[in-house]
């Protein structure tokens, strides 16, 4: 999943959220909520992902 669809992603849970608080339905706010926390953690897997791809590319190019 790219950087640009978590992004989508995590919009789409602020906006859950937000309907949610609007109308008083606490599992949609809830749905919401954890939409965002599982995009920033797709996210922060994919940032580690590179990271480990680049540090292994630099060891490999010694």
């Amino acid at each position: 999943m790219s950087e640009l669809q978590n992004k989508a992603d995590e919009l789409g849970g602020k906006v859950k959220e937000a309907a949610g608080d609007a109308v008083g339905n606490e599992d949609l706010e809830n749905q919401g909520k954890g939409e965002q926390t599982a995009s920033k953690v797709k996210q922060g897997a994919e940032d580690l992902k590179d990271k480990a791809t680049e540090t292994l590319g630099k060891l490999t190019d010694k």
